[in-house]
C-alpha cells in the first residue's frame, strides 16, 4: 500500500468531503420526527406486551 505525505491526504480528504451530498433541514427535521415518532410507538408497543406477560406471569403463578 503507497503512502502519502500529510499534505496529499488533506488534499484528497478534501476531495472525497465535495463528493458527499448533505441532506436538506427539511430532511434531517422530517427523519428526526420520524425517528422519535417510531420510538414513541416501539415504547407503547413493549410496554403493552409487557403488561400482558405480567398479567398472564401473575395469573399463573397465584400472584394478585
Amino acid at each position: 500500500m503507497a503512502r502519502t505525505n500529510p499534505f496529499q491526504f488533506i488534499q484528497q480528504t478534501r476531495a472525497e468531503i465535495t463528493k458527499v451530498v448533505w441532506p436538506t433541514r427539511r430532511e434531517v427535521l422530517i427523519t428526526t420526527a420520524m425517528v422519535l415518532l417510531l420510538a414513541i410507538i416501539a415504547a407503547i408497543f413493549f410496554s403493552g406486551v409487557d403488561f400482558v406477560i405480567r398479567l398472564g406471569l401473575r395469573s399463573v403463578l397465584g400472584m394478585f
